[in-house]
This record gives structure tokens, C-alpha cells and sequence, in this order.
């Protein structure tokens, strides 16, 4: 079992903070860590997105897997790479992406939507697969990708998921779920971060 598939049956949630600036990343990484998150994800359209990743690497590198989200190309790896990261997670399934990521020794969750991208990303080298967009990926969908894929392979919808969907995808066979805007946006307080979490948490260990 990888590190990441370890971090993730700890917790099988992982936080995108889109939008996060440096400043922001002692405060938030703490309120994540502290109620049991074990997977952060910085996107690269964040401000000084690979200061905050070199922040929450350093000080939150051994409890959790830091990565970079919207990455896009073999470039952006190598700077995530370099400022500490351990994951990388795309919105598509670019394959020299996903070679680069292993080249660098990263974890590397490229997005699909079809099971022909998902055969081809884990062909690839995917360490899991990003299930993107879930609003159009519904639990029934997700359950006949489960139903033929490798049963190792990690499904991760991202995209619109919160308390009220989690169990219906865990149900279909997701084993872990990206949760954006609904833990957190910029300018929210780490004490509502830290709160919203350990609801998702809850819900999730359900």
C-alpha cells in the first residue's frame, strides 16, 4: 500500500485550498491536521502557490501528503517537487504529466471522467484516479467505473462534494473525496476551517 492510500484510509478526505496565500498556510494547515485531514492540496492558480506548498510541506510534511493541484504540465512537477510537494493532482489525464510526476518519485491523481481515461491513466502510472467533475460523475456512475476497474485503483470524485453527498459516493465505491470550496475559501477563518473538517470527518467515517 502506497503512502498515499495509507494517508487516505486514515482519512479519506482531501482538502483543496484554492486560493490560499503563504500567510494563510501555518493557520489552515494546522486547523486540517489537527481534525485529522492527512491529504492538503495547494492549486497552482493560487497566489504564490509553491511558497505556501514549501510552508505546509515543512511544517506539516510528516502527518500529511502535500501536493499541487491544476498541475499542467512536466514543468510545474519539477517546482512542486522542488518547493517539498508529494502529490501532484490534474484536471485532465495528461500523460507526460503523469510520467513526470513518477520520473520526480511524486504521487500523481490525474482527473478523468470515463472509464477509457481511467484504464489509460492507471496504464500510465496513476496512484489514483480523480473522478472530475462529480457533478456529472453521480454515484450510479460511479459505481459501474468501480464495478471494472482494478479494485486497488483509488476513486476520488472532486467536484461539488460535501456532507450530503459523501455517503451515497462511499456507498458506490469512492474511496476518498476532494473537498474544495465547502472546507474552505479564501479569507475564512481557521477556526471555521478547523470546524467544517471535523464535520466532513465524521460524515466520511461513516
Amino acid at each position: 500500500m502506497t503512502v498515499l492510500a495509507t494517508a487516505l484510509r486514515q482519512c479519506p478526505l482531501i482538502a483543496i485550498l484554492r486560493g490560499i496565500t503563504p500567510e494563510e498556510a501555518s493557520p489552515i494547515g494546522a486547523a486540517l491536521v489537527g481534525a485529522g485531514l492527512r491529504v492538503i492540496e495547494v492549486p497552482l492558480n493560487s497566489p504564490s502557490p509553491y511558497e505556501t506548498i514549501g510552508r505546509l510541506a515543512r511544517e506539516f510534511g510528516k502527518d500529511a501528503v502535500i501536493g499541487a493541484g491544476t498541475v499542467m504540465s512536466a514543468a510545474d512537477v519539477a517546482r512542486v517537487a522542488e518547493a517539498g510537494g508529494r502529490l501532484i493532482v490534474m484536471p485532465h489525464a495528461d500523460l507526460a504529466v503523469i510520467a513526470a510526476a513518477r520520473k520526480a518519485g511524486l504521487w500523481v491523481t490525474p482527473g478523468v471522467a470515463t472509464p477509457t481515461e481511467a484504464f489509460a491513466a492507471l496504464a500510465a502510472g496513476a496512484h489514483g484516479l480523480k473522478l472530475f467533475p462529480a457533478e456529472m460523475i453521480t454515484p450510479s456512475v460511479v459505481k459501474a467505473i468501480r464495478a471494472v476497474l482494478p479494485k486497488e485503483a483509488l476513486l476520488i470524485p472532486v467536484g461539488g462534494i460535501s456532507e450530503a453527498n459523501i455517503p451515497a459516493y462511499r456507498t458506490a465505491g469512492a474511496n476518498a473525496f476532494g473537498i474544495g470550496s465547502t472546507l474552505y475559501s479564501p479569507g475564512r477563518s481557521a477556526s471555521d476551517v478547523l470546524r467544517t473538517a471535523k464535520q466532513l470527518v465524521a460524515v466520511a467515517a461513516t
